[in-house]
This record gives C-alpha cells, sequence and structure tokens, in this order.
C-alpha cells in the first residue's frame, strides 16, 4: 500500500466531483485486479461517506452474477505463493504479504502455505484470501486449517468478508472525509502497586507476539508516573488476531524501592499471556501487583 506519509489522501468531495475516469483511476486498485468495482461504484454518486462509498463497491461486488464474481476471487494472489516469489503481485499485496514476512519463510513454513494453498484451491476452486493485516502468522494459519472445513457456500461468504477488510483497510488508506470505517485497535496497561495504595511508576515491561512464528519482541518501555505509558502499545493501526504476552519486570521494581522481598524473589518476571481476537477492539491489560501476589483481566 502506498506510503500516506509521502502521498496526501483524495478526499471524499473530490471524488464525488471528478468524472467516472478519475474516479475508477483513483480508486481502481482498491480491488485486486478489479478496477470495474469503482467504475460500478461511481455511478452511485455522490456518497455522503467514506463509509457508504465503501458499501457501494461491495454491492457492486454482489450485483454481479456468480461466474464473474468467482473470477474476481480467482484474480487475489496466494498468500506466499508463486506470485509473491516471483514478484508478480500488486504493490497493495506486496506491501501486506510482506508486512508479516511472508515473501521470507524459512523452508518448513513455505511447505505449510503451499501444501494449504493447494488444498484450498482443490476444494473451492478460488485462492484463499484473508485480511494479513489482521492476523499473525500463527492465527493465518489456524485460519487455514478451520476453513478448510467449510462447505462452499460458508466458505464463499467468509472469503467475501475478507474481502470486505481488505479493501476498508485500502480505501482509508487513501480517501478521508466524514464517516471513515473503523480501522484501528487500541493495546494499553497499567500497573498499581497494592503493597503501596499507588500507581507503580518505573515499572520495565516487553510487548511479545507468542507462538511458534511469534515475532518476538514488540516493544519494551517504562511505566510513567502514573503507572502507565504515554501512549497506548499499540494504536492507529489494526491489531493483529493472534497470541501476546506481556513480561513485567515486577523484581527490579520492588527492589528499587527497597521493599524486602525474598531472595530470589517470589515473584521477579510476571508474564500475562493475552490473546486478541478483534482486530479494531479496545484491549487494556492491568496489573494489580505486590511483592507476593497479582491479579490481570481484561479492563476498559
Amino acid at each position: 500500500m502506498t506510503d500516506n506519509k509521502t502521498m496526501s489522501k483524495i478526499t471524499l468531495d473530490q471524488l464525488n466531483a471528478v468524472p467516472a475516469a478519475e474516479f475508477t483511476a483513483a480508486l481502481g486498485d482498491i480491488f485486486e485486479h478489479s478496477p470495474w468495482v469503482a467504475e460500478a461504484a461511481s455511478r452511485a454518486r455522490p456518497f455522503a461517506t467514506v463509509a457508504a462509498l465503501h458499501e457501494a463497491m461491495l454491492a457492486a461486488i454482489a450485483s454481479v452474477p456468480e461466474p464473474q464474481q468467482l473470477a474476481f476471487l480467482c484474480a487475489h494472489p496466494e498468500l506466499a505463493g508463486l506470485q509473491a516469489r516471483e514478484g508478480q503481485m500488486t504493490a497493495a499485496s506486496t506491501a501486506e504479504q510482506s508486512s508479516l514476512g511472508l515473501q521470507a519463510l524459512p523452508r518448513t513454513d513455505t511447505e505449510t502455505f503451499a501444501r494449504l494453498n493447494a488444498a484450498y484451491r482443490a476444494r473451492f476452486g478460488f485462492p484463499f484470501i484473508i485480511c494479513v493485516r489482521h492476523h499473525t502468522r500463527d492465527a493465518i494459519i489456524a485460519r487455514f486449517e478451520q476453513r478448510l472445513l467449510n462447505e462452499s457456500a460458508a466458505e464463499l461468504a467468509t472469503a467475501t468478508a475478507e474481502i470486505a477488510a481488505i479493501s476498508r483497510l485500502r480505501l482509508v488508506g487513501k480517501v478521508t472525509g466524514p464517516g471513515l470505517p473503523k480501522i484501528s485497535g487500541h493495546l494499553s496497561t497499567h500497573i498499581l502497586d497494592t503493597a503501596h495504595g499507588r500507581p507503580a511508576r518505573g515499572v520495565r515491561f516487553e510487548l511479545h507476539q507468542a507462538g511458534p512464528r511469534g515475532d518476538g519482541l514488540i516493544l519494551s518501555a517504562v511505566t510513567n508516573h502514573d503507572g502507565r505509558t504515554e501512549s497506548p502499545l499499540i494504536f492507529d493501526q489494526p491489531l493483529r488476531i493472534g497470541a501476546y504476552t506481556l513480561r513485567f519486570h515486577i523484581g527490579d521494581y520492588f527492589r528499587q524501592l527497597g521493599v524486602a522481598t525474598a531472595d530470589p524473589a517470589f515473584y521477579d518476571i510476571i508474564t500475562v499471556s493475552f490473546s486478541i481476537a478483534e482486530p479494531t477492539g479496545h484491549y487494556h491489560v492491568p496489573l494489580l501487583v505486590s511483592p507476593w501476589g497479582y491479579t490481570t483481566y481484561r479492563g476498559s
């Protein structure tokens, strides 16, 4: 996807006003190799919101005959497939798959994707489609295996929903205006020192992506005077569905305060494991801690 920091977005007002050919040229790559979707949506102008524009594009896809819908699905690339290896994907798909490292997989994962791609295409007649920006690699493989068990009608609906998610992200990356669809999630933490009845300042912690294909460390930070960080851990982007851990260096925190603890400390590093299931969800993972116990939960 084009970097929004180096390219100004087009406004909804501009899209409502330009000739149909310019509208199609501006949005023709929102759906993979399918500028006809933008061309069809242009006839429904003017749009009051960006969300309404997206809905019109999805309606255009739903309105075409089944053979055209199948051809539309088949225009999408496989994950970590031949097109990716030979550099034949669109710029948007290349960026999306690269964001998850799908073009530089270890051999075992390359073989896993090849096996799943072949099985899926043989069963359904079109490539496996998923919003890569909404998932970790482990989550994608789990979804791959789950969806191979679907009936054809259910899988067609699932693939269509994933295309809606992919195109929503691409559209918001190009267009600004009223009624933008929600695409971003929120992950934060807050540490409270229950031994002293106050926020825990100066606690070092790390956020990791967990699982056998986890990318390891996502970030490290230290809590401020309020036991929080100055900004959320993840925001202004979708959260990836998958497993995560927060590792809190609680032993160091209490030692720095001069609190008498066991030697070695009963709790040195507290690891909180959790999973994200909603890419646009609000996840808050607080920690209430003393030298001898802790509590965590999904907060608000």
